[in-house]
């Protein structure tokens, strides 16, 4: 396949090429093409399919290239352009409060995800890690305060290392916590902002509590996140669920790959999703590593552990 842009605009054609060409390699590492340029022609190989999702996206990027693209925008447009043949994403996609106004599911799965937190008060957000499960939890809850759906958010998870001995951590019980939560943090900050973040915080409209400290209370009118679900025991999980009262919901994200349990513990996450299956008002959503919406190369890095777990 051949593309020409014309009138040529060398200023244009620079942008979309990026330095030393880097944006072309990387659409022909993601899509599995060969691109090949002599000035504003461009040649194309690879499968049918392939190629018209590459030229669709030089397209789409040569419109905006006035200015140098960002390697995040095109990885992005990468991943969005991979599952361009199902239903247009945008027009079904739930419409989320937040200071993202970009702010949509990404691959089929994330859209039913977000539609499933809308509409079940249990929600389960399980697989690999960068397909959104924690950031679109963390979206939906601020949608649901922004619209006062909910009176308070409540983040929590337990306190598993990573396989590491952290040992002693200094501080109160929020600094001691405060690196598992990262990942909420990130999240919050990113759809909030700081000054709004931390008022809210203050205002203990926003919660940190360690998932052992969940235990006796029952929370009404919250949005409530539980991380890294696949790191409680089956104990906890139960206790976990229990906890939910009157115009709550509960969204719990986890990878049943990563658990660092002791190896003969079962992990709460794995327990839940074979007792509550078939369980009515609680959803299940099942990421794959095609819905991973980071780095390119981090779905194939997903997609080789897979393949290495299988043939063991």
């Amino acid at each position: 396949m051949q593309i020409t842009f014309s009138p040529v605009d060398n200023h244009k054609l620079a942008n979309l090429c990026g330095v030393l060409e880097e944006n072309l390699r990387q659409i022909e590492t993601a899509l599995d093409v060969t691109i090949s340029r002599r000035g504003e022609h461009f040649n194309l190989s690879g499968t049918t399919h392939a190629t018209r999702l590459a030229s669709n996206l030089l397209k789409q990027f040569y419109t905006q290239a006035d200015h140098a693209i960002p390697l995040d925008s095109l990885q992005l447009a990468l991943v969005e352009m991979s599952h361009q043949t199902e239903a247009n994403l945008a027009d079904t996609a739930p419409t989320l409060m937040t200071r993202r106004s970009d702010l949509r599911g990404r691959t089929p799965r994330q859209t039913d995800y977000l539609k499933q937190i809308q509409a079940h008060d249990i929600t389960f957000g399980v697989g690999p890690a960068g397909t959104g499960k924690t950031f679109l939890a963390v979206a939906s809850a601020v949608d649901a305060l922004e619209r006062d759906l909910v009176k308070r958010i409540i983040l929590t998870r337990p306190a598993v290392e990573a396989g590491e001995r952290l040992g002693f951590l200094p501080g109160d019980l929020t600094q001691k916590i405060d690196p598992y939560l990262r990942p909420l943090y990130d999240a919050l900050y990113d759809l909030m902002g700081s000054d709004k973040m931390s008022k809210l915080f203050e205002r203990g409209t926003i919660e940190i509590a360690p998932l052992a400290y969940m235990r006796g209370r029952t929370l009404n009118a919250a949005f409530i996140i539980l991380d890294e679900a696949q790191n409680t025991t089956p104990e906890q999980m139960k206790m976990f669920l229990t906890r939910i009262g009157f115009g709550s919901k509960v969204v719990i994200t986890g990878d049943v790959t990563q658990v660092d349990l002791a190896r003969h513990q079962k992990s709460g996450l794995v327990d839940a999703a074979e007792v509550l299956q078939d369980v009515r008002g609680i959803a299940f959503t099942h990421f794959l590593s095609e819905d991973v919406v980071r780095h390119p190369l981090v779905a194939r890095i997903v997609n080789a552990y897979e393949k290495r777990d299988q043939a063991r």
